[in-house]
């Protein structure tokens, strides 16, 4: 089994909108998720996070506080078509809010858009089951299907 450890940003605006990220690197599946991403050797998680955000969406973030971990085990069908084990993704997802930067989309990474969504924006995407994870930490309450 391989072991996957990232680190993820509820990060919202002053009108409650919630910036996601596109993740492109399916299939099985290409959908919005949180901003963030792997966590490099001996990198720090916040630092991490702040990194990723960077990446994906062009913001300079500020973390405020760790929002809870999230553990998901992908069965290998589910995974991309070369991996040949599963992955146990240990997901860390923090709240954190933009000091900077401006909105741009990251060009030859992992995603490939990056937006602000309304809360019932967000409940009518396409989106991984993180993006709901993270909402429920932020205390904040996702429609359920």
């Amino acid at each position: 089994m391989q072991l996957r450890v990232a680190a993820y940003a509820v990060v919202l605006d002053d009108d409650g909108r919630m910036l996601l990220s596109h993740w492109n690197e399916g299939p099985p599946r290409i959908a919005w998720s949180m901003p963030g991403g792997g966590i490099e050797p001996g990198e720090d998680p916040v630092d991490a996070v702040v990194r990723e955000v960077r990446e994906e969406t062009g913001y300079d973030v500020v973390v405020d506080d760790l929002l809870g971990i999230d553990s998901l085990v992908v069965p290998t069908e589910r995974r991309h078509p070369h991996a040949d084990v599963p992955l146990h993704a240990l997901r860390i997802v923090y709240r954190a809010h933009v000091v900077g930067g401006e909105l741009t989309a990251e060009v030859g990474g992992s995603s490939d858009d990056a937006a602000w969504f309304t809360p019932a924006e967000v409940d009518a995407l396409d989106r991984v089951e993180l993006v709901d994870a993270s909402r429920r930490f932020a205390g904040l309450v996702p429609v359920v299907d």
